[in-house]
């Protein structure tokens, strides 16, 4: 692959809520990278970013700004639906690009990705599944690797948020949000979900008409682990994400939060983040900065486009179990040789 230059030219595509934070994050708080060009199909909000951003230029279509001479990869931000275009365009220019999750919204479309990118016969895309980065999670990763615990057995998963966004379906617990699970178990034990289901008690009087909140979704792996995952989005209190890995010789687990605790006035506490990017603000930079590191170096790591279609596929088989009832299983194309472990 072409060595990039010292100081990577990056086109953000999307400048909503996480576009504009990644903007943030180039220009403020990583190094080897400049915003060249943002891209929004609303061009005053596109605008409003870009005006923070000196020399930044701004679009309304991603493949003209992918043109542009001083752009050398791309950040891709915008809503699900239209990942799919933006990453063939950058095929077609042999970018390498970070994809917010999804990849795309269903596995068809990342079967579409993972082809037009074996095509060009290396990799070119790192999917933004940021839990990987977080340090936490990290610590945990590499104590399951030395084998010290023995086999995970079980993983326990909490994944709770204030209240959901305006518009928020049932279906989407699952493709928003237990997407992270989805790919967190598969990295921290190295192992495919073959099959889902997902259980559902009476829904909270915290959530919207409608919304089956909180669920209860249960992954089987490949390996013989059983994963368990509660995702409750209109918790009220603050955003949590926990994990407890049990293992044969004992257990681990991360999330608790346990930043600073007060003692005071008779009571003792802490706080709880408000939302995913004050929690996971460590992870996106380390995120950021790792893949511009190995993009300047001329390489793609993180997680494949094969991750986000094996989520993608679990997505898929999550919203059967939860319209239909009962366990579903995964269907996976195998794996191509582009993406071996």
């Amino acid at each position: 692959m072409t060595q990039r230059p010292h100081t990577l030219g990056v086109a953000v595509i999307g400048t909503g809520k996480m576009g504009a934070d990644h903007v943030r994050r180039i220009e403020d708080v990583i190094s080897g990278a400049r915003v060249t060009a943002v891209v929004d199909v609303d061009a005053d909000r596109a605008k409003a970013v870009a005006a923070r951003v000196d020399g930044c230029t701004v679009h309304t279509d991603p493949a003209a700004a992918m043109a542009a001479a001083d752009v050398d990869a791309v950040i891709v931000a915008s809503p699900g639906p239209a990942h799919e275009a933006a990453l063939l365009a950058a095929f077609e220019h042999d970018l390498p690009v970070l994809c917010e999750k999804p990849l795309t919204p269903d596995a068809a479309a990342a079967l579409r990705v993972l082809e037009a990118e074996q095509g060009l016969g290396h990799r070119r895309v790192q999917v933004g599944f940021m839990r990987r980065y977080d340090a936490e999670y990290m610590k945990l990763k590499s104590l399951l690797e030395t084998g010290q615990l023995g086999r995970p057995l079980m993983v326990h998963n909490r994944h709770r948020n204030v209240a959901s966004p305006p518009g928020w379906t049932s279906e989407m617990l699952i493709n928003d949000s237990v997407t992270h699970e989805m790919d967190v178990t598969r990295w921290l034990l190295g192992q495919e979900i073959t099959a889902v289901t997902v259980l559902a008690p009476t829904p909270s009087g915290n959530a919207p008409d409608g919304i089956r909140d909180p669920q209860f979704v249960v992954f089987e792996t490949d390996g013989g682990a059983v994963v368990d995952v509660e995702i409750y989005v209109n918790c009220g209190f603050g955003y949590q994400v926990q994990a407890e890995v049990v293992c044969e010789r004992g257990t681990a687990r991360v999330g608790d939060g346990h930043a600073m605790i007060t003692h005071a006035a008779g009571r003792w506490g802490g706080i709880v983040a408000q939302d995913y990017i004050e929690r996971f603000a460590d992870a996106y930079d380390r995120e950021v900065q790792a893949w511009v590191d190995a993009t300047r170096r001329g390489e793609v790591i993180g997680p494949s486009a094969w991750d986000g279609y094996a989520v993608a596929a679990v997505c898929e088989a999550s919203v059967r179990a939860l319209q239909e009832g009962g366990r579903v299983p995964v269907d996976l194309v195998d794996r191509p040789a582009l993406y071996a472990a």
